[in-house]
């Protein structure tokens, strides 16, 4: 007989709600959006402002770096939505 695992409820990010907290974080360090733009090397902004808008997330090397330049960890930036 076969003994079934029991796992935690997976885990889903709040796409809006990390949006939320990413333009948080980014002010209360003094950030602007072109800052955030310069410093992970990309042309336009529009990507940041994607992220803040919770249409998309950053990707895992972004996100890290984000992490790095705001001085907190990566789950301290995502946010998973309520069970």
């Amino acid at each position: 007989m076969r003994h079934e695992k029991k796992y935690p409820p997976y885990p889903v990010i709040d796409m809006k709600a990390t949006g939320q907290n990413l333009r948080r974080l980014r002010s209360e360090k003094g950030y602007s959006v072109a800052d955030l733009q310069a410093y992970l090397g990309m042309e336009y902004p529009q990507a940041v402002y994607h992220w803040q808008a919770g249409r998309n997330l950053p990707s895992v090397d972004h996100l890290y770096a984000i992490s790095k330049l705001l001085q907190v960890t990566v789950d301290d930036i995502l946010v998973e939505k309520a069970a």
